[in-house]
This record gives structure tokens, C-alpha cells and sequence, in this order.
């Protein structure tokens, strides 16, 4: 009886904090309908709909403990249903084969791809005898080989002739599923070209933002040339089309990458500049500032301006995600309630969940959240505690450490998982630049918008250049330091849900019990750290094969298939290059029978092999042999091959194993 009361006052004690939990429950019906083996079909997505009904009617009439667990029950039945049915909503067709001939359509997007080529998005797709109902929606092309006949613009309707493929599966088993990706973008070719783009017809009336924005683009480039006016140009519009993949990988490294994603931190000191700005401008006139209610004027002036930010930008889904949260804050004060608490933080994210639920899979939506419920938890026990932060002149400094560190150490788990990196000196990094960006740049930003009709824009800009030319410096200094880059493997798929149940369990619950959480948080890291890392790779075409030795994976090509060698390293937690990684193949133990065949003349001079040899190709097979073999005509249906070696020779896994048969891969 005594473990019951405790259990029935510990639950009395979450009164009036459960709000919190509604975003964790509903990502939890996400997270179960993403991790099905097989699509469900109409009937089980029928069934979820009606028993979040049904679920919901018997919450609102629960009450004590009842009620609380049939809510949460319904909110993980509505998070299925929402995923299930965003995915069959945003059904569009995918490109089933190899494709090379003519393409038409109209530029949507302009942006580079990892091999530093301009690369566009077209929509109203027309291909040489493909009919209108199996042409993809959007298709993705990288710009190679001479160009500059046309200048790509918002709205141009092109030609060219183009090499497109459908979107790639994981380039491993349990990794980046890209064809889910592209799926929920409407993207279904991706591919180059090596001759020029022509123009075919000029743009139409439509995309005005897209073109006002490029437009803009242009402008501060002119005004800013180089890296620093790309950088510009990706905070006040979103273009990344110009900024040099050297320039990036400095950025990553020293953990500043997240500078260039308008995302919380370039929405949040938009709004807070001229919710800043608005109310010291209507303070300053006594016969406004006494009439009328600043603070909630400010508030709206502030979210509008945030909302014509957000247009601007491109309105991407981590623009989008920033712009909830800053709206949900502003109109929490329209509505004298706390602008930041957890509470706010969760409506934002049901918002965002309801909108996109695929985008919690995504490290923007994770790592943005993670930092923002961090901060807010922090600095409420911060004033909750009454701490003292030191005197009145060192507050602000030591809040930016804080906010830093905490930031920090809530996101470089997540960072760590997704990229396979840890930025040692980030936070030294993000110090030297992070105040700057809010007490420099982004004022700048807003000024230049102000003065940019009446043509003294170039007076910001140049403000705004002197710190991003800073924040460049700092990057490129903070990543040349010894050990700046540190290389993690990838963890398994239950590390990062229990990670982030186990931190949410001690954000969220209340009393000494939630210190529970740091439980599963542990498990995770020690899980994390016991990953098993397959011995061979294949990749789907058969192109690569990856074998790990004592030095590492060695890689049998030097070149080619470049993106996906590179992704294994970085799984593996690797530096070396794909040339270095090739150079171990000398290295490989004669005892591993895997033999790499490439071209149609080596596969049909192959003699024989035993029954255990391993057979890769990078061509359809010739003729039956008595060993394992790998194919284009198997790794079709199987995807990406690992093989783990164990007493009874391999166990295998292919990428369909991981990714099961769902909607976005059986097209």
C-alpha cells in the first residue's frame, strides 16, 4: 500500500505539467509507423483514424490516472495516422528506370550539390515518351561540363539532355534512406547533365517570391562578392548556391554550420531585434507609449516581419519549423502568458508534427528541439533557483556560455549520429561568433532590408560583411586546429529513441524521479559504443566493395562512387579518403574470398569459384556459377548488401531487410 500511495502522489505531482508530453506521444505514433517492416494498408490506417476518435471520446471522459493514459494512448494512434496519411498524400510518380534523353521543365530550385555543380529542381516535367501519368513530379539535375549559355532563373522553363535515375535507397543497410526523403519532396528522378542548358521559355507570372528572392540574392552578392556574400545571401534569403564546398566543410567542422540554415537562432533574433526595436521606438514618443500596449504591438509587428522572413527565405521545412516556434512565443505574449516555457516549446511541436510528421526523422527538427527544450529547462531552473549569475556587467556574457554549453551538449549527440562528427572547439567556436551574429549581423540584416529602396542598402551590408567576414575567419582557424574533427561511428537504431525518451523523461517529469531518465540515456551511449560495424559493404550497382581491416575499410576503387564511399567511412568513423581507403585493398587477408569483378569481358573470362567465394559484379551475371554472387539483377530487389562474418561463414543483410517494403520504395 505504501509503493502505491508514493506511485498515486508522484502522479498527483504531474498535474498541470503533462501538456509537455502531448509532442513526445504523438512523435511516438511517428516514430512506430516509420519503423514498420511493411506499408499498412487502407484498413489499418482506417482503423488508427477511428481509434484516435474512439480513444479521444473515452480520454475526455477519464478522469485521475484513466484519463491521462487513454490521451496518450490517442495521441500516439493520431501520430500513425497523421504519418500514414501524409505519406499517401504526397504520393507522386517515381521514375522506374534508367533514363537518357530529352528533359523539359521549369526551375523551381537552384542550389549545389555535395560535388560543388549547380544543380536544379524542375517542375511541369515533359520526358521523351514517358505519358504525363508516370513523368515524375519534380526531378533534381546537377549541372556538369560546360555551361553558362543559360543563367538559371526562378521561373525559366529549360531543355536539356540529361542522365536520370530514380532516387537511391540507404548506400547501406539501417542508413540514410534517401528514396523516403525524396519521396516526401515529390522528388522522383535525380540525375546530370554534361551538355548546356537551353532556355525555352521565359518565366511566366507565377513564383514571385522565388523570383524576388534570387533577385535579392544577386543584389547582396554584387554588394559583398565571394564567400561572404554567399554567406549573406544564405541568411537573408536562403540561396546556398554560392557558397564554396571548402567554406562548408570549415563551417561544419567548427560546429558553425548551423549559422548557415535559417533556422530558431536567425528567426529568433529577427523577431527579438524588432520586437526590440518596436518597443523602444513607441517608448521613446511618450503619447504612444503611454496610450497604447507596446509590448503586444510589438509582438504582432514582430511576427509579421517574421512571417515575411519566412516567405523570403523559401519557406523550407527548418525555416518553417523556426517560424512556429517564434510564432507561438510572440502570441503567447499577445496573450500575457510566459513566451518561454516548455509549454511553448510543445505547441510548436505539435504544430510542426502535424504539418510534417516526417520531419522528426530529420537532425534540423531534432537537433532544433533538443536545443530549445535544453535552454528552456535550464534557465528556468536557472530562475526558478534564483541562481546567481554574477554581477549585473558579466550577465550577459556568462548567459552566452551558458546558452552556448547547454546547446551544445543537448545537440552534439544528435549532430554526432547524423554526420559522424564532433566539433572539439565548437563551443570556443560558437562563442567568438554566435553574439556577434545576434548583435551584428542580423541588425544589419534587418537595416539593409529597411534601406534597400531608397538604395543605401550597401551601408548595412557592409556592417553585415565586416562580421560574417569574422565568423568566416573563426571557422576557418577554428577547423584548421589540431583535433578540431572528431570521427564517431554510427550507433545502432535503438541508440537515439532511447537517448531522447530518456532525456525527455528528465526534463519533463517532475520530482527526484525524473533523474530515472539518465538510466536509458547511459544504455544508449553504452549501446552506441558496442556498435557493430558490418565487415564487407556492397553497394547497390555493384560498383564498391568495402572489406574492414586493422587499418580500417579498405574501398576497392580509388575512384568513383564517391558519395557512397564516403558515407561509409564516415559511418565507420573514418577520416581517410576513398584514395587512401583504396590503398588498404592490399591489406585485405587472402582468407576473405570476396573478388570485386568490373566490366562485361572480366565476368565472362571468370573460370570458377568455390562455394564460399563471394562473387561482386557490376554487371548482370553471364551465366550460373556455383558460388555467392552479387549483381546489378540482384542488388535491384536487395538494395545495398552487408555482410557480417560469424563461425558459420556470413550472415547477410541487405538495405530492403532494414527498409522494409514501403510506399516510397515499391514504386
Amino acid at each position: 500500500m505504501g509503493l502505491l500511495r508514493h506511485l498515486q502522489a508522484a502522479w498527483l505531482y504531474q498535474s498541470g505539467h503533462l501538456f509537455p508530453w502531448v509532442p513526445v506521444f504523438l512523435g511516438l505514433g511517428i516514430g512506430i509507423y516509420f519503423m514498420l517492416p511493411s506499408e499498412p494498408g487502407r484498413m489499418a490506417i482506417a482503423g488508427s483514424c477511428g481509434g484516435t476518435l474512439l480513444l479521444a471520446a473515452l480520454a475526455a471522459r477519464g478522469g485521475g490516472v484513466t484519463g491521462p493514459v487513454l490521451a496518450a494512448a490517442m495521441l500516439v494512434a493520431a501520430g500513425f495516422s497523421l504519418a500514414s496519411l501524409r505519406a499517401h498524400y504526397v504520393e507522386a510518380p517515381v521514375l522506374g528506370w534508367r533514363y537518357y534523353g530529352p528533359v523539359e521543365g521549369r526551375i523551381v530550385g537552384i542550389d549545389r550539390s555535395t560535388s560543388d555543380a549547380v544543380r536544379l529542381t524542375l517542375d511541369r516535367v515533359v520526358l521523351d515518351d514517358v505519358p504525363p501519368d508516370r513523368t515524375p513530379a519534380h526531378v533534381r539535375v546537377s549541372l556538369h561540363g560546360q555551361q553558362g549559355f543559360v543563367t538559371p532563373e526562378p521561373g525559366l522553363t529549360v531543355i536539356l539532355t540529361a542522365h536520370l535515375v530514380p532516387p537511391g535507397g540507404p548506400v547501406e543497410p539501417g542508413g540514410f534512406d534517401f528514396q523516403r526523403h525524396a519521396w516526401f519532396q515529390q522528388l522522383g528522378a535525380v540525375g546530370y547533365t554534361r551538355t548546356p542548358v537551353l532556355a525555352w521559355a521565359p518565366p511566366g507570372q507565377g513564383q514571385a517570391l522565388f523570383k524576388a528572392r534570387m533577385a535579392l540574392s544577386r543584389h547582396v552578392q554584387d554588394r559583398l562578392p565571394g564567400d561572404t556574400g554567399g554567406f549573406a545571401a544564405v541568411i537573408m534569403t536562403g540561396d546556398r548556391s554560392n557558397i564554396a564546398q571548402d567554406t562548408l566543410q570549415a563551417l561544419r567542422v567548427a560546429n558553425l554550420a548551423h549559422l548557415l540554415a535559417i533556422s530558431g537562432l536567425h528567426m529568433g533574433l529577427l523577431a527579438g531585434f524588432v520586437f526590440a526595436l518596436c518597443r523602444v521606438g513607441l517608448a521613446a514618443v511618450p503619447y504612444l507609449g503611454l496610450r497604447l500596449q507596446t509590448k503586444k504591438l510589438s509582438a504582432v509587428l514582430a511576427i509579421v516581419v517574421a512571417a515575411g522572413y519566412l516567405a523570403l527565405s523559401g519557406g523550407n521545412v527548418a525555416t518553417e519549423r523556426a517560424f512556429v516556434m517564434v510564432g507561438v512565443m510572440l502570441v503567447a505574449i499577445l496573450f500575457d502568458r510566459r513566451a518561454l516555457s516548455l509549454r511553448a516549446v510543445a505547441v510548436a511541436a505539435v504544430i510542426v508534427l502535424c504539418l510534417r510528421p516526417e520531419a522528426m526523422l530529420g537532425p534540423g527538427f531534432q537537433m532544433s528541439f533538443a536545443a530549445t527544450t535544453a535552454l528552456v529547462a535550464v534557465f528556468g531552473a536557472l530562475r526558478d533557483t534564483k541562481a546567481n549569475l554574477g554581477p549585473k556587467w558579466a550577465r550577459p556574457v556568462v548567459t552566452v556560455i551558458i546558452s552556448s554549453a547547454v546547446a551544445g551538449a543537448a545537440t552534439a549527440p544528435i549532430a554526432a549520429a547524423h554526420f559522424n562528427q564532433i566539433a572539439h572547439f565548437g563551443l570556443l567556436a560558437n562563442l567568438l561568433s554566435v553574439p556577434l551574429m545576434g548583435a551584428l549581423v542580423m541588425p544589419a540584416a534587418v537595416l539593409a532590408a529597411c534601406l534597400l529602396p531608397v538604395g543605401l542598402d550597401w551601408l548595412a551590408l557592409r556592417v553585415m560583411g565586416a562580421g560574417l567576414d569574422w565568423i568566416l575567419g573563426v571557422a576557418h582557424w577554428v577547423s584548421g586546429l589540431d583535433g578540431a574533427r572528431g570521427a564517431v561511428l554510427s550507433p545502432g537504431p535503438a541508440v537515439m529513441p532511447l537517448f531522447a525518451l530518456g532525456a525527455l523523461f528528465v526534463v519533463l517529469w517532475q520530482g527526484r524521479a525524473a533523474w530515472a531518465g539518465v538510466i536509458p540515456v547511459a544504455l544508449a551511449f553504452v549501446i552506441w559504443g558496442r556498435s557493430e560495424r558490418p565487415d564487407v559493404l556492397v553497394s547497390d550497382t555493384g560498383q564498391l566493395v568495402g572489406i574492414m581491416t586493422e587499418q580500417g575499410r579498405a574501398l576497392s576503387r580509388s575512384r568513383g562512387a564517391g558519395f557512397v564511399a564516403s558515407n561509409w567511412l564516415e559511418n565507420d568513423g573514418d577520416t581517410a579518403d576513398q584514395e587512401k581507403a583504396a590503398q588498404r585493398w592490399a591489406l585485405v587477408e587472402p582468407s576473405v574470398r570476396i573478388f570485386p569483378i568490373r566490366g562485361k569481358r572480366a565476368a565472362r573470362n571468370l573460370s570458377g569459384c568455390d562455394p564460399d567465394d563471394w562473387i561482386v559484379m557490376n554487371v548482370d551475371l553471364p551465366r550460373p556459377l556455383p558460388c555467392n554472387v552479387l549483381h546489378p539483377g540482384t542488388l535491384r530487389d536487395t538494395g545495398a548488401v552487408a555482410l557480417f562474418s560469424g563461425a558459420d561463414g556470413y550472415r547477410v543483410v541487405t538495405a530492403r531487410d532494414m527498409s522494409g517494403n514501403r510506399i516510397w520504395n515499391s514504386q
